[in-house]
């Protein structure tokens, strides 16, 4: 089971909203580099739902219930034969009670090649399994 991190702008969509609809499909990334992140998501998985904006932390824990699979809104393939892009339905987990601020995480050494970190503007990718506990143990999940 691998983990990713989404991030959302909370006034767009929030991990509240998520919990109110007990499940989303998650569209909208349209930067290849987070949709090559996005198509190797898989049921099972788990995701990290991060805020973005003002708050800039990880707001809870979610679980993907339906891996990659084509966005009708942008159908065809790239270059490489890779679907354009893909969405992925995931469902509410926990709520975060911890401090995983963008802030706290920085400040971290262990963090200090995370994409969150050097790319912070890439809206998905996977965290590798020492950061994903670290993070578990920040938010509390």
């Amino acid at each position: 089971m691998a983990v990713f991190l989404l991030k959302t702008e909370p006034d767009v969509y929030s991990y509240d909203d998520l919990v109110r609809d007990k499940r989303t499909h998650w569209d909208g990334v349209a930067n290849p580099a987070a949709q090559m992140a996005m198509r190797t998501i898989k049921k099972g998985d788990e995701v990290f739902f991060y805020h973005t904006g003002k708050e800039r932390r990880v707001a809870g824990l979610a679980k993907v219930v339906k891996g990659a699979y084509p966005d009708p809104e942008h159908p065809g393939l790239t270059a490489k034969g890779d679907l354009k892009r893909v969405l992925v339905d995931i469902a509410p987990v926990k709520a975060a009670n911890g401090d995983a601020t963008l802030s706290a995480i920085k400040a971290d050494a262990r963090f200090g090649e995370f994409a969150l970190v050097k790319q912070s503007r890439l809206s998905a990718m996977e965290v590798p399994p020492k950061l994903a506990s670290a993070i578990k143990k920040m938010a509390a999940l």
